[in-house]
């Protein structure tokens, strides 16, 4: 399949031109623009880029940190065990701690062909929402498949069955750019085999989501809210063709329905639960929150399994292990910028905008006053996400609904940090399945309210889509 500047429609192009027109026109850096996690940010940019403490942080401050580093970086185990702080893995699990699927707290990927498991890359599944399920659905945003639950598990502890294989392959296809040049870009297809407990209901919806990096979730949730929904515009009143909305999700400790900002489709309201639901789901570890295993009614092996209580009758996770880790989440720094100076970066700069790419990926938010960690708090930062839905195309489509997000919609995910990804985590791949191989087809497979932009980015030449590049590489 081909694509090019030809084949825009004349509604498309009127947006591309509309862009061009109003984009602002960056001679130098902004000040202050290279500190994207304002006084949290940190001066570093090797493989260990996206592990520090925010630079704030004071020294006592640091302990609480590094602990909770601990307990997300090493291992836990099977019960019962003599590790008492750390046992009651699985029984159904996709690894034993978080740091394998966020290597060096990094960006995920997809299972190469000889890898024994996904690990960092999950599975989720549903069956098609029905009325009968409304509650259901209120609280978890899903029906869940029958059998499997709402996450695929491909590890267990032995005497019970894991629930199979996860494999992708992949179909490939080019676009073009108006100078004649081509990238391939290649479509993922899940291959679900060896299930363990029987077959899948025959409407199951799959979803890929690779871990997402773990740098400034602190400074995220500590974006006010009224911020977030001022850029809401669902009905598109300022005809610019972007149709951003906040996704409303369960928050398990309020018990009602709340913004949602965290997960590739913003179905977490904030960094504590998202964790508590990885415990869940990853691991296979209770909480407080969530007090049971993540065990379906058919998989008798796995309710019958022992639980690790030896936190002297409390969950798993112990609360005060909980608030150690989500300190740590909070607290990963984003790295400073590079070379925000540099004619190559500031020509990049130029062209995102005028291909109105900032009309998703929000430059700058202020935190708010009360930010949960006192050292995120009123600061200026450029995560170049607005955490909103936005409808991406069927070309980027899972068919599954997720609170009031359905197939297309994905949350505008943070840009801080892109940059430093293959150094970091050995690897450039991105979007939710990391089907894309580089920023660029990462680019090229965007549609639907980005469709426009994209279609703006197919007319650079050699020399505007390396300053684009270098821009992105920058951040």
């Amino acid at each position: 399949m081909s694509m090019s500047l030809l084949r825009l429609s004349p509604l498309l192009l009127a947006f591309a031109l509309a862009a061009c027109d109003d984009a602002p026109r960056f001679t130098q850096a902004e000040p202050g623009e290279a500190l994207s996690g304002g006084k949290a940010t940190v001066q570093r940019s090797d493989r260990n880029a996206y592990s520090l403490p925010s630079a704030n942080l004071t020294p006592e401050r640091r302990l609480d940190f590094a602990v909770g580093n601990s307990f997300f970086r090493n291992p836990w185990v099977i019960a019962p065990s003599t590790t008492t702080a750390r046992d009651g893995l699985g029984p159904l699990f996709n690894t034993n701690a978080c740091q394998n699927c966020h290597v060096r707290d990094g960006r995920g990927h997809p299972p190469e062909p000889d890898d024994s498991n996904a690990v960092s890359m999950l599975v989720r599944l549903s069956i098609p929402d029905q009325p009968y399920y409304a509650q259901v659905i209120e609280r978890l945003g899903v029906v869940p498949e029958p059998v499997y639950g709402t996450q695929f598990q491909d590890m267990a502890i032995p005497g019970v069955a894991p629930e199979g294989k996860v494999r992708v392959t992949y179909d490939n296809h080019n676009v073009t750019f108006a100078d004649g040049h081509q990238v391939e870009l290649r479509r993922p297809t899940l291959r679900i085999s060896q299930l363990g407990y029987g077959p899948l209901h025959p409407d199951t919806r799959f979803s890929a989501r690779v871990a997402p990096p773990m740098i400034g979730l602190g400074l995220l949730e500590a974006i006010p809210e009224a911020d977030m929904l001022a850029n809401e515009d669902p009905d598109d009143h300022n005809r610019d063709g972007i149709r951003g909305r906040a996704n409303r999700v369960w928050d398990d400790a309020q018990g009602r329905t709340v913004v949602g900002r965290f997960g590739w489709k913003a179905g977490q309201p904030n960094v504590n639960q998202q964790n508590v639901h990885a415990f869940a789901g990853d691991m296979g570890l209770t909480t407080t929150l969530l007090p049971k295993d993540d065990c379906t009614a058919a998989q008798l092996d796995c309710l019958a399994a022992p639980n690790g209580n030896g936190q002297g009758g409390e969950k798993e996770v112990s609360d005060n292990i909980l608030r150690l880790v989500t300190f740590y989440t909070r607290n990963l720094a984003v790295p400073a910028r590079r070379n925000v100076d540099a004619p190559q970066v500031l020509a990049g700069k130029n062209l995102f905008y005028r291909a109105g790419c900032q009309g998703c990926h929000t430059p700058q938010f202020t935190t708010s006053a009360n930010a949960a960690e006192p050292e995120l708090a009123n600061q200026v930062i450029r995560p170049y996400s607005d955490l909103l839905l936005h409808d991406m195309g069927p070309g980027l489509s899972d068919e599954r609904t997720e609170f009031a997000a359905n197939g297309q919609d994905w949350r505008t995910p943070p840009l801080w940090g892109i940059g430093l990804s293959e150094t970091v985590s050995g690897h450039s791949q991105f979007l939710h399945d990391g089907r894309a191989r580089n920023l660029l087809e990462a680019v090229l497979w965007h549609g639907g309210e980005a469709q426009a932009a994209r279609d703006h980015v197919l007319t650079f030449n050699a020399e505007q889509r390396a300053a684009l590049l270098a821009f992105l590489n920058s951040l």
